[in-house]
Order: structure tokens, then C-alpha cells, then sequence
């Protein structure tokens, strides 16, 4: 399978280099290891990563494409899907078959049809869409939940300085039923 798995490769690589896709960038780390490879993402418009590069490793298993690569963002990232330490954790880079916890679906995870260009455009449209019900990192998970509220919060400008008023969500404490919305200006 070695050798099958290290043509397969070669033959995206040429593809990806030919065509190119837009979003992001693919290349070897190692011109003699075909299954270490770097990718740069380049982070998607209207999203907190907009204007961003963003460095990954893709490592892929001998007996690829039958096993998904594993990813990781060598460049620091704050998302609910990639764990602190960098590793991607999306349905489609999970091992195939049976989900043992229940979350997702056989057709979900890894399927052999997957290639490099599908791996990218998920984690693409990961990064624009996280999924916060499963999340790798949770500090991050809550963190985007609190954007998301705060972004669809009405702001205003002060009268006395016209700055933006900042506003903070204040968490409920027990037996509370709502959270809080504090508005104030600096200049105050």
C-alpha cells in the first residue's frame, strides 16, 4: 500500500500545484517525505481569521487513503475545533466507521475519497463555522459563544465622546435567569 498511497499523493500534489484552490496553499516540508506536508490557509473573509495565515502539518499514514492525516496548526490559533496544543479535531479527519461516543455519523468521518483539496476546504469552512457542540478546545468554545452575543448586540456611540460603548455580558449567577449587558464608555 506504501507505494500506492505515495503515488496517490504525488498525484494531488501535481494537481493542487496545477490547479491551485483558492484558500489555501499545499507543499511538501520534506521534498523526499511525501506524507509531511505544509499547508497555508489563508483565513476566510467576514471571519475572525480574515487576512490571517495560518501554518499547518498534514502527516498522512502509510495506508492512506484507506486512514485519514492527522492536522495541526503550527501557527497559533483560538478556535473550538483545534485543540491548544494545534491538532485539528474535525469529523472528517476521524478514523472511518462506527462513532464509539455517538456524535457523528459513519458518513461524517473519513471516507477513501477524501483528498487533500476536501480536507481543505473543511477545515476552511471549520474555521468560518465552528462546531461548538464537540469542541477540542472548550475555553475557546465559550469564548466564541460570547462573541457571537456580543456581535449581534445593538451598539451605540456615547454623547459625550462618540466611541463606540463597549459592552460586557455578565454571566448569571445561580437561580439567574438571564445574563446582564453592562454599556459603558471609556470617557465616563
Amino acid at each position: 500500500m506504501t507505494e500506492q498511497s505515495a503515488l496517490l499523493l504525488r498525484k494531488q500534489l501535481a494537481e493542487l500545484n496545477k490547479n491551485p484552490v483558492e484558500g489555501f496553499s499545499a507543499g511538501l516540508i520534506d521534498d523526499d517525505d511525501i506524507y509531511k506536508w505544509e499547508v497555508v490557509i489563508i483565513g476566510p473573509q467576514d471571519t475572525l481569521f480574515e487576512g490571517g495565515f495560518f501554518k499547518a502539518y498534514l502527516t498522512f499514514p502509510y495506508d492512506y487513503p484507506l486512514r485519514p492525516p492527522k492536522m495541526k496548526f503550527i501557527t497559533e490559533i483560538w478556535h473550538p475545533n483545534v485543540a491548544k496544543n494545534g491538532d485539528v479535531c474535525i469529523s472528517i479527519l476521524h478514523e472511518p466507521g462506527e462513532d464509539k461516543f455517538g456524535y457523528e455519523k459513519p458518513e461524517e468521518r473519513w471516507l477513501p475519497i477524501h483528498t487533500v483539496e476536501t480536507i481543505m476546504i473543511s477545515v476552511i469552512s471549520m474555521l468560518a463555522d465552528p462546531n461548538s457542540d464537540s469542541p477540542a478546545n472548550v475555553d475557546a468554545a465559550v469564548s466564541s459563544a460570547i462573541s457571537a452575543i456580543l456581535y449581534k448586540l445593538p451598539f451605540s456611540s456615547c454623547k459625550l465622546c462618540v466611541n463606540l460603548i463597549d459592552c460586557v455580558i455578565v454571566a448569571p449567577t445561580k437561580g439567574e435567569r438571564a445574563s446582564v449587558c453592562v454599556c459603558v464608555c471609556v470617557c465616563v
